[in-house]
């Protein structure tokens, strides 16, 4: 099961067990069976320190689970964490036997003080590159909560399940059997959803902040760059962000950035928030703003940010660094069935299509790649190209063209998803070439409109990104137009005396 680079690694990491755990395996019949028990065999057999037993009654089989010895299991694995998800089962091996979790002590006290007794499943499939986060997330949860578990449900290995539950998006989690969210979420979220006091605590905490010099609010590339050159300045700089990292969390592969010649967005948002940590930079994650007061609107001169659980922070400068969001067709039963057969994630949803015809709306890069990454999964892939030619490389239509199970209809304008009420069953559009209608206009991109030092039109607030005006929405380009708004942030502060 395990080749040898990876056994001898694992058998270094096993060395820092902090006591004696145990691997029970509940097993069947199956041919998949054999693997979980394969699997458990040679983990027990690279420590002193871990035991397997196959005795398990748990309610799905085959899986196993993970506890400290003498004690049930918490967490458990429905199917073979390998993949992106060979890390959950390491960190799960060693927190179990006690090793502390990478957090900050604040975020410790509150897994702790949930003080819950509930039981968490999240299905994911082992290509998806968000579905770890979660999956650690409850698991950490599961142990610092007696009475607690959490179940790790490869979709490949229950596909019964999914079909009965209409499972078409992955991560998808459910709590004591009902569904309490999907897609990527960090621990601090998870927390925050099931702690009903969060909000209200966290405003308490924001609204003592003093005044920042500069305000940035979102945490992608763009907000990241605006914050390292605002707090170089040894200013008071602040950031706001309804999710750290921003769309790059859902980044495969990144191969186009100056001096790293590959690395996967994950990593890249990682390294971005270490980064700047380094500078003392006051992080202030899972925040939405819904009002901003410019300088000129306010009776002591500072920009004023309210956030959506009633916090109000102050500053001398804004900069608005949002980002992008997956686009949508804006077409109705769009909103119905998403994540029941509308998704925006090939790398992690794909594998739920298997064998299934799908279509892919857009011809750009995003739009090509994804054609060519399902086509090796799926029965059938249609593109749905709106003008009359692919905007994406030519290296990409000529792969995407090369493909026997796939077709392309350009000139087509996506008009409805329909479905049968649970999940999606067609997706309707109209030929442009040969349909009146073919003159409807796509809704406007909602952008913030900036000038060449990064000002819009209110008074100490400036914007960088893909939020922006600016063409080319790149990270690289967002990381220079970050730095931009930040110097012309810091040049207002200068000259108007603040």
């Amino acid at each position: 099961m395990l080749d040898q680079n990876t056994t001898a690694q694992l058998k270094a990491l096993l060395e820092r067990l902090e006591g004696p755990i145990e691997l029970v395996a509940t097993l069947d019949s199956s041919d998949k069976s054999d693997k979980i028990k394969e699997l458990v065999t040679e983990i027990a057999a690279l420590s002193d320190q871990v035991t397997a037993r196959f005795d398990g009654n748990n309610k799905r089989a085959p899986s196993f689970g993970v506890a400290k010895a003498g004690e049930q299991p918490r967490v458990f694995f429905a199917g073979l964490p390998m993949g992106h998800e060979f890390t959950s089962l390491i960190l799960a091996l060693l927190q179990t036997s006690g090793y502390a979790p990478k957090v900050s002590d604040e975020v410790l006290a509150s897994i702790k003080d949930l003080g819950i007794q509930s039981d968490f499943d999240v299905f994911v499939s082992l290509s998806c590159h968000n579905c770890p986060d979660v999956v650690q997330a409850l698991n950490l949860i599961a142990i610092y909560n007696p009475g607690t578990t959490a179940t790790m449900i490869d979709g490949a290995f229950f596909q019964d399940e999914v079909e009965e539950r209409k499972i078409m998006a992955v991560p998808m989690v459910f709590q004591d059997g009902n569904h309490i969210g999907q897609g990527r979420m960090t621990l601090e979220e998870i927390i925050a959803k099931l702690d009903t006091n969060s909000a209200a605590k966290e405003a308490e905490k924001l609204n003592a902040k003093a005044a920042f010099d500069v305000l940035v609010i979102g945490g992608g590339p763009a907000g990241n760059t605006a914050a390292i050159y605002a707090a170089r300045k040894g200013i008071n700089t602040g950031i706001v962000a309804e999710r750290f990292g921003g769309q790059v969390m859902d980044t495969m592969d990144i191969e186009n950035f100056t001096s790293i010649k590959k690395t996967q967005g994950p990593k890249f948002a990682a390294e971005m928030e270490a980064h700047v940590r380094e500078y003392g930079v006051d992080i202030m994650n899972l925040q939405r703003v819904s009002d901003i007061k410019g300088a000129d609107e306010t009776a002591n001169g500072l920009v004023e940010v309210t956030l959506e659980n009633g916090a109000k922070l102050e500053s001398k400068t804004v900069v608005l660094s949002t980002g992008a969001r997956w686009r949508e067709m804006n077409v109705p039963g769009e909103a119905e069935y998403r994540t029941r057969g509308v998704a925006y994630c090939p790398h992690c949803d794909g594998p739920l299509f298997k064998g299934k015809r799908v279509a892919v709306i857009g011809g750009g890069n995003s739009g090509v790649e994804a054609a060519i990454d399902l086509a090796g999964i799926v029965e059938h892939v249609t593109l749905v190209e709106f003008d009359t030619k692919l905007r994406a490389d030519q290296v990409l239509q000529d792969k995407l063209n090369s493909l026997p199970n796939t077709t392309v209809i350009k000139n087509a304008l996506s008009t409805e998803v329909v479905g049968d009420g649970s999940q999606v069953t067609a997706l309707k559009y109209k030929d442009r070439a040969t349909d009146e209608e073919h003159t409807v206009e796509l809704s406007n991109r909602g952008e913030i409109v900036i000038n060449d030092r990064n000002e819009t039109n209110v008074k100490g607030v400036f914007a960088a990104g893909d939020c922006t005006t600016v063409p080319y929405k790149q990270i690289i380009i967002a990381t220079g137009e970050g730095a931009k708004a930040s110097l012309s942030a810091f040049d207002y502060i200068i000259r108007s005396g603040q």
